[in-house]
């Protein structure tokens, strides 16, 4: 379970580097660019985003409206040698074209749920490498790609978007930490050891179309599921 401790490593330095950034820097940052929205869809389309990941609120929300809407979350972290699967959590299906299953007409029809990450895009506050190998921080999703630029934003509403976007980033990171720690718990306890060789053998698997288990954090423990590719996507 080295590798996971490494990545335990990594995300504890990641949230305390969070924890000290200038939450002014961010609201400087996003009354420079002026985001305005459109209201085009793009950001809900595959073209954009890859999935909707849930936090553990959106999680609750989701199950009480629309239990049918959420699968794991896709790129499972990890596989023990029995072929079992291990993700962070939960995310919306998407349409067989892999737009989000609430997108119609470039219009979200569930706009009520608006989930957190709905909420904060295309803000961000994360740590990413370049096409030239550097680290640095990213605040900004899908720059001059969509939407309107250089809008007028008030110093309030700059400070309001700065602050759901770092409260985001910190419970996604916290809920990525929490489950790290619960998953090297279960491998101790249970004699589990990830092995690459079996990770690959049942991706080929779930490539084809078979069924694979998978082990899905809930904030607190892991739940049970069994799924296929075919499952992730929602026909209409």
């Amino acid at each position: 379970m080295k590798a996971v401790g490494l990545a335990l490593e990594d995300l504890e330095k990641e949230f305390i580097g969070l924890s000290s950034y200038p939450e002014e820097e961010l609201e400087k940052i996003i009354k420079e660019v002026g985001f305005k929205c459109t209201m085009c869809g793009k950001c809900c389309t595959k073209e954009f985003n890859d999935h909707v990941f849930l936090l553990q609120k959106d999680l609750r929300l989701i199950k009480e409206k629309n239990q049918e809407a959420i699968v794991p979350a896709p790129y499972f972290e990890i596989c023990d040698q029995n072929g079992i699967f291990y993700v962070s959590g939960y995310a919306l299906r998407c349409k067989e074209n892999g737009d989000c299953i609430f997108l119609k007409d470039n219009r979200c029809t569930r706009y009520d749920l608006r989930f957190s990450i709905c909420r904060i895009y295309p803000y961000m506050l994360h740590r990413e490498t370049d096409e030239n190998g550097k680290t640095d921080w990213r605040q900004i999703s899908g720059l001059n790609q969509h939407g309107e630029y250089n809008d007028e934003i008030s110093g309030e509403e700059c400070k309001t978007i700065a602050k759901e976007t770092i409260e985001y980033e910190k419970e996604f990171l916290l809920q990525e930490l929490n489950f790290l720690k619960i998953l090297k718990e279960h491998f101790l306890e249970n004699n589990l050891k990830p092995l690459r060789k079996v990770y690959d053998e049942k991706m080929r698997d779930f490539q084809k179309g078979k069924k694979i288990r998978v082990m899905v954090f809930n904030g607190e423990d892991f739940e049970k599921c069994e799924i296929k590719k075919e499952d992730y996507f929602m026909k209409f």
